[in-house]
């Protein structure tokens, strides 16, 4: 029987960028033979399976695919994920072998970023997602709820007053708030309730899902803080088929943790894939050692010299999807 690949979660957290190439590979190899979608993807396009000498020549697996195959390798699934998505949308599936990894892997992303969860009272404003079972989203934010032990912490769907009341004691208590939300469900409260809020980091997620007219990134953080009174809006950059984050604390730019990096291809010529530049964003998450860490999405972007990126939009031909970011 085989047996998930025995992925040693310290070395990878504190992972540096001289031995990210050497763990890319191990993780290639493992599901280069082990992964059956990813194998017949490499021998579709002729690639070897052997060890490559660069990042850049490892093969990425479209992400459409996890839409069509069951992307996993290993031991028998604990659960899956699913995108969100219409009734008449295919919705992806992301099989996880390993919750505990996925628990790690957005704990330590989260108390980079932010410190420790007790440190906040942590609301969730997500009420498209919460409509849904298995969303990768939700469980994070519930498990950050649960660790942050504040008796405000929370979801909320679509009471604003009482989100509205909560947040206006909080500010009071001087208490700091982390406030996660999908992009209609905040600029629908801050139209609402618009006020200063000085305590209250706000980190929007995506999520327009054509409710209303779809807005650039930088036209919702302007609404946001400006009907909020805060300095700047938070990112978050994650999605279904992938166990890591990124955030972005402000103008947009997302910084990747130590065990997740984004490269770019050519729109035309998926296999011309680049450290930096315009293009396909295409992502190794190595956390996803047990599904495929080698991921090219359907969002075009930008990465720069030192590894960070932003998210420009998405592809004319891609479905649309609820975790879907701004098209400009």
């Amino acid at each position: 029987m085989l047996v998930s690949y025995p992925l040693q979660w310290e070395a990878l957290q504190h992972l540096d960028p001289a031995h990210f190439l050497e763990q890319a590979k191990k993780n290639y190899s493992w599901q280069a033979q082990h992964n059956e979608v990813y194998k017949e993807w490499i021998q579709t396009w002729n690639i070897s399976s052997s060890s490559p000498n660069s990042i850049a020549q490892i093969p990425f697996l479209p992400i459409s695919f996890f839409k069509t195959h069951e992307v996993w390798v290993g031991n028998k699934p604990e659960t899956y994920f699913e995108s969100s998505g219409t009734t008449q949308d295919t919705k992806s599936k992301h099989w996880v072998t390993d919750v505990d990894l996925y628990e790690k892997s957005f704990n330590t992303c989260f108390e980079s970023f932010y410190c420790s969860p007790k440190d906040w009272c942590i609301i969730g404003l997500l009420p498209s997602y919460l409509e849904r079972s298995h969303s990768s989203l939700v469980y994070m934010v519930e498990k950050l709820i649960q660790q942050s032990g504040h008796a405000q912490s929370g979801f909320y769907l679509y009471d604003f007053a009482s989100l509205n009341n909560v947040l206006q004691t909080l500010e009071q208590q001087g208490q700091k708030v982390w406030l996660i939300g999908v992009s209609f469900a905040l600029t629908d409260f801050a139209a609402a309730f618009p006020q200063q809020l000085k305590h209250t980091t706000i980190i929007e997620t995506g999520g327009m899902k054509g409710r209303k007219q779809e807005l650039t990134r930088q036209e919702l953080h302007t609404i946001l803080t400006e009907q909020l009174g805060v300095s700047n809006i938070h990112s978050e950059y994650g999605m279904t088929e992938l166990l890591s984050q990124a955030y972005a604390v402000k103008e947009g730019v997302f910084k990747c943790p130590p065990w997740m990096k984004v490269l770019v291809s050519d729109e035309e010529d998926p296999l011309d894939v680049k450290f930096k530049g315009r293009g396909l964003l295409h992502i190794i998450d190595l956390a996803n050692i047990n599904s495929c860490s080698f991921i090219a999405t359907e969002d075009i972007g930008e990465v720069f010299e030192d590894g960070t990126f932003t998210v420009l939009g998405r592809l004319d031909t891609s479905a649309r999807r609820g975790c879907s970011l701004l098209v400009v």
